[in-house]
C-alpha cells in the first residue's frame, strides 16, 4: 500500500503508555505502525504537546467514552512524512513537515456532519465528506493512539504542511491550543477595534490567544488568577490589559472600560465578547461580568459538573453563550498561516519522549504557556 521511494525504517519505535489511570506513562519499545488505510501517512514524530486533555484522560475522567487501555496519548504534534499510502493526497510527499491534531482520522464521510459542508452558519466547514465533527471518527491521542511516540499514522485528510518559519515544536502546539483559540476568536464574530476578554489568559490557550486577538485588531483584556500564569501574560509585551481576578472585580474593571470608550450607561459598558477557558464557575462568572448587554460568552472548557448559568443574564442582558471546540482543517490552515504571520508563538518548556513524566510534573505546577516532548532532544 506504501510507495516505494520511502526512507528505511527501523524495526521498532520507542513510545510512552498509560497502562492505567492515575499512574506514570511507561516507555517501550513497539513495532512501529503499519498504514491501513487508503489514507494513512506514516510520519515520524517530531514534537508532541502536552494538552489540559490529556491530563483529563490520564486522570480517567474522560467520560463518557474513556480510551481502552494502554493507551498512547497526545492529540496535538508535528513530524515528517516518511511513507505514504497509494491513495493519500497528493497534496503531500516524503519529507514533507506536517501538523498534526487530534480530529478526525478515519471519517465515516457519510454522516449529517461528514456531509454537510460550509454553510452560512459556519462557512469554514470542511468540504463535504469530512469534518472535524464526523460522528464515527478516531481521534487521535483521546480514542486512538496519538503522539508520544517516535512514528504515528494518521489521515492525510486531517493534517496541514507546516509553513518553513515554524519550528516543529511551534507547528505541534497549534494543532490544538492554537487552532482551538482561533477559532473561539473566530466565534466570537468581532470586528478590528472591539473587545475581547480571555479568562485563562496564561495558560497554554489562553497566552496564545492574547497574541492571535492582538494581531487581528481586538482590544484584548486577559484575566488570570495566579502569580506565574498572570507574570507569563505581562512578559508577552501585547497591548492587552492584563487583569488579576483576585484583585480587581469584574463590575469595576467593565465600568472603567466603558468611561475609556465614553460610555454612560453601564449596561453599554464592558466587553463585546469573551472566551472561557479555566474549568472554574469563578471564570466563567467573571468573563460574564465582564461583558456589556447584548454580549457574547463563548465557552471552551468542560467541567465535569458544567457551568452555572443566569438565566437573568441570558433574559434581561441578552448574553448569547455558545460552544466552542476545535476548528476545521479549513481554520487550522488558516491558523497555521496567520501565526506564522504574525510571528505568534507559544512560550514553552520542551522535555525529550524519555521525560515525559517529568513533563506532567511540571504542567501540574500550573504555571502556564506550553509543555512540550522534542523528539531531538538528548535522553
Amino acid at each position: 500500500m506504501a510507495t516505494t521511494d520511502q526512507p528505511s525504517l527501523p524495526e521498532s519505535m520507542k513510545a510512552q503508555f498509560l497502562d492505567a489511570f492515575n499512574t506514570p506513562y511507561a516507555l517501550r519499545s513497539v513495532p512501529i505502525p503499519t498504514l491501513s488505510s487508503s489514507h494513512d501517512i506514516l510520519i515520524k514524530v517530531d514534537a508532541a504537546s502536552y494538552c489540559h486533555t490529556d491530563a483529563v484522560l490520564a486522570a480517567g475522567q474522560m467520560q463518557p467514552n474513556p480510551p481502552s487501555l494502554p493507551h498512547i496519548g497526545c492529540h496535538e504534534f508535528a513530524g515528517t512524512i516518511v511513507a505514504l499510502s497509494d491513495g493519500a493526497s497528493s497534496s503531500f510527499k516524503i519529507g514533507d513537515r506536517v501538523g498534526v491534531p487530534g480530529r478526525s482520522s478515519h471519517p465515516c464521510g457519510t454522516c449529517f456532519e461528514c456531509a454537510a459542508g460550509p454553510t452560512p452558519d459556519d462557512p469554514d466547514a470542511d468540504p463535504p465528506g469530512y469534518s472535524v465533527h464526523c460522528t464515527d471518527c478516531l481521534n487521535n491521542g483521546i480514542s486512538g493512539p496519538g503522539g508520544f511516540r517516535e512514528y504515528a499514522v494518521v489521515d492525510s485528510r486531517q493534517i496541514a504542511i507546516a509553513p518553513d518559519s515554524l519550528a516543529a515544536v511551534d507547528t505541534a502546539v497549534l494543532m490544538c491550543a492554537g487552532v482551538t483559540i482561533f477559532n473561539a476568536l473566530k466565534r466570537c464574530a468581532l470586528k478590528p477595534g472591539q473587545r475581547v476578554g480571555i479568562i485563562g489568559c496564561g495558560g497554554g490557550l489562553g497566552h496564545l490567544g492574547l497574541q492571535f486577538a492582538t494581531k487581528m485588531g481586538l482590544r484584548v483584556v486577559g484575566v488570570d488568577n495566579a502569580d506565574a500564569p498572570l507574570q507569563l501574560a505581562r512578559d508577552l509585551a501585547t497591548p492587552a490589559r492584563i487583569v488579576d481576578a483576585r484583585v480587581e472585580d469584574a463590575n469595576t474593571v467593565a465600568i472603567q472600560l466603558g468611561k475609556e470608550d465614553g460610555k454612560q450607561d453601564r449596561g453599554d459598558m464592558g466587553l463585546d465578547s469573551v472566551i472561557i477557558l479555566p474549568e472554574s464557575q469563578k471564570g466563567f462568572d467573571y468573563g460574564v461580568g465582564l461583558l456589556r448587554n447584548h454580549g457574547r460568552c463563548v465557552v471552551v472548557s468542560f467541567p465535569e459538573k458544567g457551568f452555572h448559568v443566569s438565566a437573568r443574564d441570558i433574559v434581561f442582558r441578552d448574553i448569547s453563550i455558545v460552544g466552542s471546540l476545535v476548528g476545521s482543517n479549513k481554520t487550522m490552515r488558516e491558523t497555521l498561516q496567520f501565526a506564522a504571520e504574525h510571528n505568534v508563538k507559544a512560550v514553552m518548556k520542551t522535555f525529550p519522549l524519555s521525560r515525559l513524566n517529568d513533563l506532567v510534573t511540571e504542567y501540574h505546577k500550573g504555571e502556564g504557556g506550553k509543555l512540550v516532548v522534542d523528539m531531538a532532544l538528548p535522553d
